[in-house]
């Protein structure tokens, strides 16, 4: 079984009720999430050995974070227990024209105030086939940036693979800080996931007419990019989902990679959203899945994309799918017809 290591920081998710505001809601759903931990859920539900790094407090909301992820067959081994307090975010779910808001309550959590040297990352990437990373978990702060260059420096001792989600959030950082540690960390990354405007602001590539807002999407410019991006950093591989944003509740979900000889973009399916986030994280892990059995990266794309439009279609972080229900949706079957 192919072991897998994520590390970041999973947070209490408090969502108003339905499509209700904020400011109308008298009660929060609970649920948790965050970006490696809902991708480290997705691979332990696909059947890998997947590990999430992090610290969380000894109490007992720290405690409820630890088992839902235990829950979900994640494994939590190397979990420091220790430090103040769980991150927060609330999240209002969007319609029509109406967006998605997040406001995050993560300061000083306690994965943004750990030390390296409480992980033992020799240990931990022992016999470690991959490791995922998102752009948040360095913007968390300075000694988060530090965790995670010493973490992927051990990854590249032990010759795991390494991927990232670019994952560029303006709450945490700017986009000049940003380039400045991303650019540093991307000497460690084999497979770069993103999309234009994550590789805009975190490394300073901007495909040319692609605007996220209308939905206008323009290929030839990312493979342009990608191009680019491949001759600095010398990834192996190059993603970016592309998502076309009719509104809030409709978009159009599709991807494109390029593997230095050959650009491919995938089949787009047109979604009808129940929740988005996460909807990136489980993209990510789908790619990795098929990458990791051995598809070549066309195929192990489809299956990425397959696995995120069926995540659009569950509430919650995590994307409680199985290797079948998408293997089902690539082969075309997207009826959503009633299974007796």
């Amino acid at each position: 079984m192919k072991k897998i290591i994520t590390l970041g920081e999973i947070m209490l998710r408090l969502s108003t009720p339905g499509y209700e505001r904020f400011v109308q809601s008298d009660s929060f759903n609970v649920t948790y999430g965050g970006g490696e931990a809902n991708v480290a859920v997705s691979l332990a539900n696909y059947g890998f050995d997947a590990h999430f790094v992090s610290k969380l407090p000894k109490h007992e909301i720290g405690q409820s974070a630890v088992n839902h992820l235990r829950r979900y067959g994640v494994k939590t081994d190397y979990i420091v227990r220790g430090g103040d307090r769980v991150g927060i975010y609330y999240l209002e779910s969007g319609a029509s024209m109406r967006p998605s808001k997040v406001i995050y309550d993560r300061a000083k959590s306690a994965i943004a105030e750990a030390d390296a040297s409480e992980f033992d990352f020799d240990e931990i990437f022992k016999d470690a086939d991959w490791f995922h990373f998102s752009g948040i978990t360095p913007a968390l702060g300075e000694k988060a940036m530090h965790l995670t260059e010493e973490a992927l420096k051990a990854a590249n001792r032990h010759n795991v693979t390494v991927s990232v989600d670019l994952n560029y959030r303006k709450k945490l950082w700017t986009p000049e800080k940003a380039q400045e540690v991303m650019t540093r960390l991307m000497q460690y990354v084999d497979v770069c996931i993103g999309n234009e405007e994550d590789a805009e602001l975190t490394l300073g590539f901007k495909p040319g007419k692609t605007d996220v807002t209308t939905g206008e999407l323009e290929l030839e410019s990312y493979k342009s990019i990608f191009k680019q991006m491949i001759e600095k950093f010398n990834f192996k591989y190059v993603v970016s989902s592309l998502r076309e944003s009719y509104s809030a509740s409709d978009n159009g979900w599709s991807a494109c990679i390029y593997d230095g000889n050959e650009f491919y973009h995938s089949k787009k399916y047109d979604i009808r959203i129940v929740d988005r986030v996460g909807g990136g994280d489980s993209f990510a892990s789908g790619l990795i899945c098929g990458l990791l059995q051995g598809k070549d990266f066309k195929d192990a794309l489809e299956f990425g994309v397959a696995a995120s439009a069926l995540k659009h279609t569950i509430l919650g972080d995590f994307n409680m799918v199985s290797v079948e229900e998408v293997e089902k949706l690539v082969q075309g079957d997207g009826s959503g017809r009633v299974q007796r």
